[in-house]
């Protein structure tokens, strides 16, 4: 029986990694060697980046609801511990939606928590 060669899975695997290398400059997207690397480096970036896409959006969230409390005339911290001890459990984005779109269902949630 006549061996195998294995030139089309490599022939595979290098246009595989060639494509998800376009656009990258110079031999980044020409050089299978060099194109790995790169792809390799950039899905591992992209990988964190979403991460920290999660990270941003909550801590604007906390901004939010922050300076809202404070126009109320109560602290983030002390607006979210009455709220656990109250039971009442509303996330992060949700409570920045209400201070931005919906005040005077913020301020009621406010006084029914004072």
């Amino acid at each position: 029986m006549a061996r195998i060669k294995g030139g089309l899975n490599a022939k595979k695997k290098h246009k595989k990694v060639l494509k998800q290398a376009k656009g990258f400059f110079g031999a980044r997207s020409k050089q299978y060697r060099c194109a790995k690397q790169s792809v390799m480096r950039s899905l591992a970036n992209a990988f964190v980046g979403r991460k920290q896409t999660k990270r941003e959006y909550r801590r604007l969230w906390i901004i939010r609801i922050n300076a809202a409390a404070r126009e109320n005339g109560i602290s983030y911290s002390v607006l979210i511990s009455k709220l656990k001890k109250n039971n009442i459990e509303i996330n992060r984005k949700i409570l920045s939606n209400l201070a931005i779109e919906e005040t005077n269902s913020f301020k009621n949630l406010i006084k029914k928590i004072a």
